[in-house]
């Protein structure tokens, strides 16, 4: 594993790199709370297939910077994706694989047709308009309670001051029995100082906000909201204590032919760490062939 610098035009960004420098690229976004450090296991998996494999700590996580427009929108999360492909000469093969808010953002640029990846993966979190069944009516009371941190996380200072008591909660909680001792260090980290925790917290605040983006990421606005224009790869841990598990069923209709969801056994929301080797085989069995090889 090595670490590589690069220089967006509104922030400079860290990464965990793994892999040969000339296979086709793979970027790997995590969620929250959470660092690149949770594709420990999935890095080298697919470097070893002879991916170039590169994870960022996306705006806002230490040792990240903070962007200088403090944009926490999935817009720019998305330009943040799209420039990394570009700066890294990305091609056609590219893969963007995401968890949570990464999910988030690799499902709305699976919708876009200026995105530049050819394959998506996502995990924990689906393409929010894929669950739009009578059935999920059953679901919602508790979902709507497993989704109080959202509410929580929009207040303004709290959130911030709470982190060292939120972050290890919500691990407890969304992967019930998993022992996060290696992970809690390496999130907290991520989140050191009161300005990375305000640009972390500030995802939340700019979801579902009546602001729009900051003009030079408009042209992403709104795809987190449409369905994928490409097949995608759904992953969710069957324990999710995070998002219900019985919401995932919902997913697969409305997704495009040749997409893949699944349901990983014995894992919760984190389930890249919690079962590293089975959603390794699903990813790469997703994948295939690596291109060129």
């Amino acid at each position: 594993m090595d670490e590589i610098r690069i220089e967006l035009p509104t922030v400079t960004l860290r990464a965990l790199t793994w892999g040969p420098q000339q296979g086709p690229l793979a970027v790997l976004l995590h969620g929250f709370p959470d660092s690149a450090h949770s594709w420990r296991h999935l890095g080298p998996a697919l470097a070893a297939a002879g991916w170039r494999v590169v994870a960022p700590f996306t705006r806002g996580y230490a040792p990240s910077g903070i962007s200088s427009d403090r944009s926490g929108d999935v817009a720019a999360l998305m330009d943040d994706a799209v420039r990394i492909h570009a700066g890294l000469d990305g091609d056609q093969d590219a893969v963007l694989i995401g968890h949570d808010w990464g999910a988030i953002t690799a499902n709305a640029l699976a919708a876009h047709p200026e995105s530049p990846y050819g394959r998506v993966v996502a995990l924990s979190v689906p393409p929010f308009t894929s669950i739009r069944s009578a059935a999920m009516l059953k679901v919602l009371p508790r979902q709507l309670r497993n989704s109080w941190y959202i509410a929580f996380n929009r207040l303004p200072f709290l959130p911030e001051r709470a982190i060292d008591r939120l972050v290890p909660k919500l691990w407890r909680d969304w992967s019930p029995g998993y022992d996060a001792s290696a992970d809690l260090p390496q999130v907290l980290a991520a989140m050191r100082d009161p300005a990375h925790r305000h640009a972390v917290i500030g995802y939340y605040r700019a979801l579902m906000s009546p602001r729009r983006p900051p003009v030079a990421y408009r042209r992403w606005a709104g795809a987190e909201m449409q369905l994928p224009l490409i097949p995608i790869l759904y992953l969710h841990g069957a324990q999710d204590g995070c998002l219900d598990p019985r919401l995932v069923p919902l997913v697969g209709p409305h997704l495009p032919d040749g997409s893949v969801v699944g349901l990983v056994d014995g894992a919760g929301h984190f389930l890249q760490v919690e079962q590293p080797d089975e959603v390794n085989r699903r990813i790469l069995d997703f994948l295939g062939t690596v291109p060129g090889a």
